[in-house]
């Protein structure tokens, strides 16, 4: 009996770890397809008006969807739906777990249609945050206010055309919830790409049929949102849950649904910190100039896939363990596990960061350079990159820190820390975007996310039996000799990639970045990964002990 319990423990913990290994490539197969669709953009839109318009009319929606419909599922209705199953197969526990999805799903769908009927009928009325008004005493104000209002009328409609998008996300987010929770993870796993995959097919195919490429993008984000709710669908109903409606007093008398509402409220506000970040530097960049927002979020798309490349699975292998070790109250292999997390994220970031210093232009001009996306788009896009890359170890840090809270049930700190990101982000967006204009924007968010590691650190003291000294020394000091590291591997590699960049020059596209972009990676790697043999470095150990695992 005991063998036998052994056996399906060892066959489920098999079965997990399959599923984590797929969701994790599913990730970054989504992040792959999601710079392709910038890619898209930029070669359908580059960097002017139609551009700008689109970055903000589909942030909008998506502002509402990172709020709502994730944060919901993930902090609210999960841990909810859980509980429900954990009381066991009795009939009177499935008719309560049924009255509790079919009462939270009709909060999903009334909620969020309320929110997009909403958002419809006032977008006109939030064009001025986002669109430049003309100065009345410009020389060229008849020529701004044109531009003003041509902007801000295509926007309006790109913004009323998606804003549909929150109603869908909403539901394949619920439908996701489900199937996650009965441990199904490969159908949710692979909507992102559907959905990226959508955009790009409807881009191609309708932007000759409409009256710019931006609207025939906006349609492609509908149709791709519609999918990936239908998809998920067939394999909820595999599940044996039904999904449907009730009245309006059942679902807000429902215990489970107002327990929903109940978890949901605390860590809302955290997250509405950090995403309204996304929001006020757009709001900014359009009033910095043109081209701005869209070279921020072409820049940011790079920035989060090197970040998807290893965070997503540097966090699949090793996070879990931070809250087996804090049920058991081990916290010397707790504070151990923290602590070469948070040396594998600085070993692979720094580095990373003085690479893409050096090969920058070349990394724009590869994925994005093509059509409307020109030389002028290009430097625009870089000058935001160099900035946004500077930041890329603290945004690293942030997301193997934070979960460390939440392995000890102590989610309020940092939120609190995401309140200081949000505060400090606002101040210099303000102090920086005029003189230094998108570049400023980017050292913003940069440096607001270093004070977020800051506050992180400095909030482990509340922790239980973090050794917070030693944690911030050992990250420290090892970030200084990846510091060092970097630089003499970026020595060599500086004045090869000028070389090639020169002797590949006259090439197609393809050759022409590619190529100096390969080899100077080679270079790179080759002197850095000497350098971490010659010192015996203790965190290569680890990470080829974990790859093994």
């Amino acid at each position: 009996m005991t063998d036998n319990l052994e056996s399906k423990k060892s066959k489920s913990s098999k079965s997990i770890v399959r599923s984590g290994l797929l969701l994790t490539l599913m990730t970054f197969a989504s992040r792959i397809m999601g710079l392709i669709r910038e890619m898209t953009k930029a070669s359908f839109l580059g960097t002017g008006l139609y551009a700008d318009s689109f970055t903000v009319a589909f942030m909008i929606p998506n502002l509402f969807r990172r709020l709502f419909a994730e944060n919901a599922i993930s902090a609210a209705f999960i841990p909810t739906f859980k509980d429900y199953l954990s009381k066991g197969d009795s009939l009177e526990n499935k008719k309560s777990t049924q009255e509790f999805l079919i009462s939270t799903f009709t909060l999903v769908s009334f909620l969020t249609t309320c929110v997009v009927i909403l958002g419809i009928i006032i977008t006109p009325f939030l064009m001025p945050i986002f669109c430049d008004m003309p100065a009345k005493n410009a020389a060229d104000y008849a020529a701004r206010l044109e531009y003003y209002l041509l902007e801000s009328k295509e926007t309006t409609i790109l913004t009323r055309i998606m804003f549909p998008y929150l109603f869908l996300i909403s539901v394949a987010a619920f439908f996701q919830g489900i199937l996650n929770s009965c441990n199904v993870f490969a159908p949710s796993g692979f909507t992102p790409v559907m959905f990226n995959g959508i955009v790009i097919l409807a881009t191609y195919i309708l932007a000759p049929h409409t009256s710019n490429p931006a609207r025939a993008m906006s349609i492609g984000v509908i149709l791709g949102g519609s999918v990936q709710a239908v998809f998920q669908w067939p394999f909820v109903r595999k599940t044996g849950w039904k999904v449907g409606f009730t009245s309006l007093s059942k679902t807000f008398k429902n215990p489970g649904t107002r327990k929903v509402i109940s978890l949901i409220a605390p860590t809302i506000i955290g997250i509405a910190a950090y995403q309204l970040n996304d929001t006020v530097s757009t709001s900014m960049a359009k009033h910095v100039g043109v081209g701005i927002a869209s070279s921020l979020s072409y820049s940011l798309r790079l920035q989060e896939l090197i970040l998807g490349i290893f965070a997503v699975s540097i966090g699949t292998v090793i996070l879990p363990d931070l809250s087996v070790f804090a049920n058991k109250k081990d916290w010397t292999q707790f504070n151990s596990m923290l602590l070469q997390a948070i040396k594998i994220m600085t070993l692979i970031s720094i580095p990373i960061t003085a690479y893409s210093l050096i090969t920058g232009r070349e990394l724009i001009s590869l994925l994005y350079k093509n059509k409307l996306f020109d030389d002028d788009s290009v430097n625009l896009t870089l000058g935001v990159f160099r900035f946004h890359i500077a930041g890329l170890l603290f945004i690293a840090l942030n997301r193997i820190i934070a979960p460390a809270f939440y392995a000890q049930k102590k989610p309020k700190l940092p939120t609190i820390a995401g309140i200081i990101n949000f505060g400090s982000n606002i101040l210099l967006v303000f102090a920086l975007s005029k003189p230094m204009g998108g570049r400023g924007i980017a050292l913003a968010l940069s440096l607001a996310s270093l004070f977020n590691t800051i506050s992180l650190f400095a909030f482990m003291k509340k922790m239980e039996a973090i050794e917070v000294g030693h944690l911030v020394f050992g990250t420290m000091i090892y970030a200084i000799k990846m510091c060092i590291f970097s630089v003499i591997a970026a020595i060599p590699t500086f004045f090869a990639h000028k070389a090639l960049v020169s002797t590949f020059a006259e090439n197609g596209r393809l050759i022409a970045f590619g190529a100096p972009i390969v080899i100077s990676a080679i270079i790179f790697a080759s002197v850095g990964v000497l350098e971490l043999i010659i010192t015996k470095d203790e965190i290569v150990r680890v990470i080829l002990k974990k790859v093994k695992k």
